[in-house]
């Protein structure tokens, strides 16, 4: 990637930290100078507080560098080193051993490098199996989270997750003293969110169906913890990335849902009272910036989310100092691209452009390669459930010509399809090029409407997002009378090629052809908690797995299995789309 991502702010304003293709870079605000610190690859990395310092590794092999001077130094370590991270004042680095095995966590620092967590010997292993420190743990990702360890502000301690048959979670000082964290693991057995980076951890735990959750504090002296907001829902429980976090005046955000008295909404909350309107579709807390108008000691909330319209992504500031007007949200004119915006001090960025207030006071460079495309997706709502959709015609395209119809259902359930970012559909204009019309849905079960919405494919997901997907289809082509609906192709990947392969097995009247890109065949060999929150315990809900199991669907010639086999299908290891768009190609033929 030639452009800057992966953007660290520090604290101070001073300087940015981002990676090119060509490295590890900064940005001075006082001067507007780039520096190249690192060249050649580096897939990741961390700052201290006031990004003077960064930590990443090579091969195995720690780099600390000094983002003031430049110079880089390679660090000298027991094993090799994953996830590096130094300490907010920049004096040690944290770092994880051998993540996919019994991992340890060790620190490296002025004092040497010397172990910090880690399980003595075979006997620990043969008893409970791999013990890891440090590392996110099965089932973390479904809930995005990545880490498995985090600095105390003032750098005195850790907080691990310990990783067995079950994720515990421990604060682990310096010294060599440490404490348990203390919440009920048997009922909430998922570590769903940890976040430290003022007072003490806050953390959010699920029950294992995520229909209940609690948002806790914890002491980091006794690792006592304390319930500061309860999550629940009838179908599953989806907390906001960038919650819980402490706010400057002690007050702890929460990401919830307000689903009564005609609500239907993704919403924040202060220790209870509202901070965002019910129109305003909360995605992520990005983190807080100074009031334009106002007192230091009260700062907005930086917020992606939506506003009347899902398919565009907007930043937002809400102010956390309530007046006696309600929640008070205004918009901020920035493009929200695919990786969101990054907070930090007094400054925003967004792609490219960083911002100071409403002042664009510095463009970091860009190298990317323009677009091969400019596509121009006709965006509708249709159907009496206005479900988000598009048409993408080939490049050109003269209305009164007949075109076979793809519907591109990307990674499936979960994932918007319908956006207007146009980087999203360069794929879907090649597709379009070579003489389709591509049509996509956002049925429900997707995510930016309302979490009824989102959630209405509790235990029926491939009923209900299969029958949206015809429906629409039908509702789109009174609009859209060049579609052709005698020949209708699908295609997608993951879940996206399960539900394709589902749609020309359960509905072939509507769907004739399909192309599954690595598809679920079976939801029992899913991670637990993504299978059990779309259909349910897998232990008492046999009947449905069975129901959503594309080994048991029956078989198809007319779909083909992309890295996947099944026994009636026809399948391929790997494929290029030109080797797809041979399979579908007699779709680009109308019928006699």
């Amino acid at each position: 990637m030639d452009y800057p991502h992966s953007v660290t702010i520090g604290a101070d304003g001073e300087r940015l930290v981002f990676l090119r293709s060509a490295g590890l870079w900064t940005f001075e605000l006082a001067t507007g100078t780039e520096q190249q610190v690192a060249a050649g690859p580096v897939e990741s990395y961390a700052t201290d507080r006031d990004a003077r310092v960064a930590a990443f590794a090579r091969a195995g092999e720690l780099f600390r560098a000094d983002l003031i001077d430049g110079t880089v130094t390679a660090i000298p370590t027991a094993e090799p080193v994953h996830d590096p991270r130094p300490d907010p004042a920049g004096r040690n680095i944290g770092y994880v051993t051998d993540p996919h095995g019994s991992a340890t966590l060790r620190v490296v620092g002025p004092d040497g490098d010397r172990l910090l967590a880690g399980e003595p010997g075979n006997a620990w292993r043969e008893h409970c199996g791999a013990i890891s420190w440090g590392v996110a743990g099965v089932g973390a990702a479904e809930f995005g989270r990545t880490r498995g360890w985090w600095w105390a502000p003032d750098g005195s301690q850790i907080l691990a997750v310990r990783t067995a048959k079950a994720a515990s979670l421990h604060l682990l000082d310096l010294d060599d003293g440490w404490v348990d964290v203390h919440w009920d693991r048997e009922t909430y057995p998922y570590l769903a969110q940890v976040r430290w980076h003022s007072g003490g951890p806050l953390i959010t735990v699920l029950r294992r169906m995520q229909q209940h959750g609690l948002v806790l504090s914890v002491d980091p002296r006794t690792g006592e913890s304390q319930v500061h907001a309860e999550l629940a829902d009838a179908r599953w429980v989806e907390p906001i990335p960038g919650t819980p976090r402490h706010l400057p005046d002690g007050r702890v955000l929460v990401g919830g849902e307000l689903a009564h008295d005609g609500f239907d909404a993704r919403c924040l909350f202060a220790d209870g009272s509202l901070l965002t309107p019910p129109s305003l579709y909360v995605r992520r807390v990005a983190g807080t910036l100074p009031r334009l108008d106002g007192p230091t000691g009260s700062p907005d909330l930086i917020v992606e989310g939506s506003l009347g319209d899902p398919a565009t992504r907007e930043v937002f500031r809400v102010r956390t100092s309530l007046g006696g007007g309600g929640p008070e949200v205004s918009r901020v004119p920035v493009r929200c691209g695919p990786q969101g915006v990054t907070v930090g001090g007094d400054l925003l960025v967004a792609g490219e452009q960083v911002w100071r207030g409403e002042v664009q006071v510095a463009t970091l460079r860009t190298y990317a390669v323009e677009p091969s495309y400019r596509p121009e997706p006709v965006l509708e709502r249709v159907t009496d459930r206005r479900l988000p959709a598009a048409v993408l015609y080939p490049t050109g395209f003269v209305a009164g010509t007949r075109l076979p119809v793809l519907v591109s259902l990307g990674d499936g359930p979960g994932h918007q399809q319908v956006v207007t970012e146009s980087t999203a559909w360069q794929e879907r204009q090649w597709w379009a090029d070579s003489g389709f019309a591509v049509v996509s849905t956002d049925s429900r079960g997707t995510p930016g409407l309302a979490p009824s919405f989102e959630k209405a494919v509790h235990r029926r997901l491939a009923d209900v997002v299969l029958g949206d997907q015809a429906d629409a289809l039908n509702a789109l082509v009174g609009k859209h009378p060049d579609l052709d609906l005698t020949r209708v192709a699908v295609r997608g990947r993951g879940l996206g090629g399960w539900l394709a392969a589902l749609a020309v097995l359960r509905m072939p009247e509507v769907f004739h052809r399909a192309v599954a890109r690595d598809p679920v065949l079976d939801w029992a060999q899913l991670p637990a908690p993504i299978a059990e929150r779309y259909l349910g315990d897998r232990h008492d809900s046999a009947e449905v797995y069975a129901h959503h199991s594309l080994a048991e669907a029956g078989s198809s010639p007319d779909v083909l299995l992309v890295g996947a086999e099944l026994p009636g299908f026809p399948s391929a290891p790997a494929a290029s789309p030109e080797d797809e768009l041979q399979f579908l190609r007699p779709f680009l033929r109308p019928a006699n």
